[in-house]
């Protein structure tokens, strides 16, 4: 019985020899992997971000373009077979006038037919910016094909002015999503200064610090953004837009962050390894963000992922408002703006479409943050 449990017993204490050599990260990743739904919501959010190299060559058709022809169409069904064979196609549509509604309908024309296949030709566009090609994943397969008579493939349906909803929505994925990347990489550079200094120097500058952040968690955020987006002038172009709305977002997010830096900066400033730094003769910013700060990066990153999907969610709402981002830009709250109208959501219910994709990232968002803060705290089991 004893030489049976020895081999037991020599890997238990190589594990736990592991553990005691094993540093912050890798520590924190053990802990990450066990939390699956994390490791899910972190496989999914990783999807959406592959969007943005992709977007153009995932769509369909030419996001920008119009087709008053195939206005409000809705999701044309993908069709695998034709004559007892594997022929991916759609069908061809001829509109027609409701007589009781008089709104445009569409029916299916059987005996038209276009071919769809893998890695086709359609509109030109720039491969991560500079390379231009005209490649897609799913085309129509016919090199012959007229684009006037059916311009995309409209899985998804079309807008009001008859814009393919898939190619928008990839479109709208990348802007949205960058805009929370960007956001909060600008709150947390301004978090990290100013919190850090709080946290450090205290005194003066800390009363300082801390009361500028109280006032700015006092002011309703949403009314402010819409105030401070409204004065953006409408004649802007659409990046200088972008940035301005990046701004306005990222202004009211670093708070928190801020808090959060002071409170450990506080904790470790008189530690033994922040008093050997000085005796070494360390500057006090090399002390601040080469010793200190990387003690609680997880934190950081932890908080990260959960500051993401609210600046997501803001975009969205400013855009739903038409506050934010204008046509001809395209993101989540600028789709969302075609179903404003209550009857429009009834008659044309995939234009709401959109609204699945920002549950999804925003609902993995928060399962990845709650993931990592349980793995970044060190008082978990």
């Amino acid at each position: 019985m004893a030489e049976a449990a020895l081999p037991q017993i020599a890997g238990r204490l190589e594990e736990e020899e592991e553990v005691f050599v094993a540093s912050q990260w890798r520590l924190m990743w053990w802990r990450f992997r066990k939390h699956k739904l994390a490791i899910a919501a972190t496989v999914v959010v990783g999807i959406f971000y592959l969007t943005f190299p992709l977007a153009e060559f995932l769509g369909f058709g030419d996001p920008a373009s119009t087709a008053t022809k195939f206005h409000l169409l809705r999701p044309q069904p993908l069709r695998f077979f034709s004559d007892g064979s594997f022929r991916p196609h759609i069908n061809g549509l001829k509109s027609f006038r409701d007589p009781e509604t008089f709104r445009r309908d569409y029916q299916i024309v059987e005996d038209v037919r276009y071919p769809v296949g893998f890695f086709t030709r359609g509109f030109e566009y720039s491969f991560l910016g500079f390379i231009k090609t005209d490649r897609h994943l799913i085309g129509f397969s016919d090199p012959d094909h007229n684009m006037r008579d059916h311009p995309s493939l409209f899985l998804l349906g079309s807008d009001s002015v008859g814009r393919d909803q898939w190619s928008r929505l990839m479109l709208a994925t990348r802007i949205s999503l960058s805009i929370g990347l960007v956001g909060v990489t600008l709150a947390l550079f301004i978090g990290i200064i100013l919190g850090g200094a709080s946290g450090y120097y205290g005194g003066f500058i800390d009363t300082v610090i801390q009361r500028i952040i109280e006032i700015m968690i006092a002011v309703p955020t949403l009314p402010l953004w819409m105030g401070l987006s409204a004065a953006i002038p409408r004649e802007w172009p659409v990046l200088r837009v972008y940035f301005a709305i990046t701004v306005i977002l990222s202004i009211f997010q670093w708070t928190t962050l801020g808090r959060v830096v002071r409170g450990r900066f506080l904790s470790m400033r008189e530690e033994d390894f922040v008093m050997a730094a000085r005796l070494a003769g360390s500057g006090e910013s090399r002390i601040m963000f080469r010793h200190m700060l990387p003690s609680f990066y997880s934190h950081i990153i932890a908080h990260i992922t959960l500051t993401i999907p609210s600046m997501i969610i803001s975009e969205t709402a400013l855009s739903f408002l038409g506050l934010g981002l204008i046509p001809p830009a395209v993101s989540y709250g600028v789709m969302l703006k075609e179903a404003q109208n209550p009857q429009t959501v009834a008659v044309y219910p995939w234009l709401m479409f959109v609204a699945i994709p920002v549950i999804i990232v925003i609902l993995s968002f928060n399962f990845m943050g709650d993931g990592l803060r349980d793995a970044a705290d060190p008082y978990g089991k």
